[in-house]
């Protein structure tokens, strides 16, 4: 049987990431990101979010020195986002926004559209911050998958989430 990733999650933090669910790579090694064909620790350090290269089994660390937090809607760990079921869907949305009421971050980055068209129902989604919020507690981001099946090119994948980074520096000021 597979095991679920654990939430790295805590108060107040500045970005809570949340993906599908954990892969199987994930799942063996009990962090987030895991896969090496996963491009979620590369888009982080090349769009500014991060200073240097950070790796799956740093997440905790990640979450000291930045205040980056992970979750899944899903925490059931599949082969792939297809194998999620709509009972699981519903069910992850409550326990995702009951983690946001309870954690208060200040930016929900979903990576992927699927993610949050299952967590806001809607079926038109952009990229970036979202103008009208599921949550009222935090603002919504909408990034691109890191998964190495995503079609996009890295560089349009970064230039996204600098989006993001740069809200972010611009806060820390």
């Amino acid at each position: 049987m597979l095991n679920p990733v654990p939430d790295l999650l805590d108060k107040n933090l500045r970005v809570i990431f949340v993906g599908f669910n954990p892969s199987i790579r994930s799942s063996e090694t009990g962090h987030n990101y895991a896969n090496p064909t996963n491009r979620f620790w590369k888009i982080l350090y090349q769009s500014g979010l991060t200073e240097r290269l950070f790796k799956a089994h740093e997440g905790e660390q990640l979450m000291d020195e930045y205040r980056y937090g992970f979750t899944n809607i899903v925490s059931r760990p599949t082969k792939e986002a297809a194998d999620i079921t709509k009972e699981e869907y519903e069910h992850g949305k409550i326990q995702l926004l009951q983690k946001i009421e309870a954690y208060s971050p200040s930016v929900v980055c979903f990576v992927g559209k699927g993610v949050y068209k299952q967590f806001s129902g809607r079926r038109e989604v952009q990229w970036g911050f979202q103008d009208q919020t599921v949550s009222d507690r935090a603002e919504e981001f909408v990034a691109p998958s890191s998964s190495g099946l995503v079609r996009m090119k890295l560089d349009e994948v970064v230039s996204i989430y600098e989006q993001l980074s740069t809200l972010l520096q611009t806060r820390s000021k």
